[in-house]
């Protein structure tokens, strides 16, 4: 039987991971909190953040950065996006 969370970023009860995806109480967070569909867009704006600004995983700066727009995204607070994004179905 899959596992299911109540969102933080939908509102809604949804698949939830089987173990954290990270360690820490962060992870914890993401685990008890986020769902899968939340986490995979997630992963998606995280790699064109990566792509469009350059940035270095090595980097502390931009793992903090990263970090903070994860936060963002799932409090469904204003968070940077990549030059020319549109959400799907805003398109005109």
């Amino acid at each position: 039987m899959t596992r299911t969370v109540f969102c933080r970023k939908y509102q809604e009860e949804l698949p939830g991971f089987d173990n954290p995806p990270m360690p820490g109480s962060l992870g914890q967070d993401v685990f008890e909190n986020i769902s899968l569909r939340a986490w995979q867009e997630w992963q998606q704006l995280q790699t064109m953040l990566i792509n469009e600004n350059h940035l270095s995983m090595r980097d502390a700066h931009a793992r903090r950065y990263l970090m903070e727009q994860m936060q963002k995204f799932f409090n469904n607070e204003p968070h940077d996006r990549p030059a020319g994004f549109v959400e799907p179905g805003q398109a005109d």
